[in-house]
């Protein structure tokens, strides 16, 4: 979900931070994206970056591309969808999947069944205590090493908002709590960590470790501004969101972007449903 954070959001992430240790990349080298850089988000279907791209982001499945800075992508805090009419339990990281090896690990309501993200059709993950917190970075541990493996620069943490969605079960320094163990993992084994979305963390996002962001349409939520990684926001606007009105003035996102923080970090416009190049609506444009 994508909301601009209130005061009382703002107030509890400084709370909630207080006390936060920064986490720093262990000794093993942490590369950080390239100022200026151009991005390509590829998480729908990968195929060669376009001319210029020299930061793609890719699902962890996917194999990183050659000779630009890779971000591999982890759905952290949810499961992925069950394929459509189907829900097979030999599809890792699907909701079948963890519903037959890890149930335990998926968020409840009152009625037993799991707390969905009616959205996108994913279970979140409960992650209200350290066991379960350490369970589950066993499991996704392995995701993040296998990135390293294969070679990429970097991991993408997607749904860091899960609590928005967690029916009031769980709050945002659950989410927080996880990246504490999450980061120095990562960092370990040489990848850089984004954060994904969640503008209301502020200063509390480097603080608690992480190295970059990756900012889904901060500018239709006029939000932008509250990444502290300067140069280093990768922004991501889509192309079916609403015309916005400055000023009287009435133009698309990527449009206002653009003008105004062109030079500032890489700015992309990408087709809502992320599809590789020669798919039926595939959109590619950059400032």
């Amino acid at each position: 979900m994508r909301r601009t954070a209130g005061p009382a959001a703002v107030a509890l992430v400084a709370l909630l931070c207080a006390g936060c240790a920064t986490t720093t990349p262990s000794e093993r080298s942490v590369r950080l994206p390239p100022e200026g850089g151009a991005l390509d988000y590829q998480l729908g279907g990968a195929y060669p970056p376009p001319p210029g791209v020299d930061i793609v982001a890719r699902d962890r499945l996917q194999a990183p591309p050659d000779d630009v800075y890779a971000i591999c992508y982890v759905n952290l805090f949810q499961t992925q969808p069950d394929p459509e009419g189907a829900a097979e339990a030999d599809l890792e990281g699907t909701t079948a999947w963890w519903e037959e090896e890890h149930p335990e690990l998926l968020l409840r309501g009152d009625d037993g069944a799991p707390v969905m993200d009616p959205e996108w059709n994913e279970a979140l993950f409960d992650i209200r205590t350290a066991a379960n917190r350490e369970a589950l970075s066993d499991i996704q541990g392995a995701w993040i090493e296998g990135c390293a493996d294969e070679g990429y620069d970097a991991m993408e943490a997607d749904n860091l908002d899960q609590h928005e969605r967690s029916e009031g079960l769980q709050t945002l320094d659950d989410a927080l709590a996880y990246m504490r163990v999450i980061i120095p993992l990562a960092h370990d084994r040489g990848l850089a960590v984004a954060q994904k979305n969640t503008a209301e963390l502020g200063e509390a996002g480097p603080q608690l470790g992480f190295d970059f962001a990756v900012a889904e349409e901060c500018e239709v939520y006029d939000e932008c501004d509250a990444y502290r990684y300067p140069g280093r926001v990768l922004e991501v606007e889509y192309t079916d969101t609403e015309d916005v009105t400055r000023d009287g003035v009435t133009r698309s996102a990527f449009a206002w972007a653009c003008e105004r923080r062109a030079g500032d970090h890489p700015i992309t416009l990408r087709d809502r449903d992320l599809v590789a190049t020669g798919e039926a609506g595939y959109v590619f444009e950059r400032c």
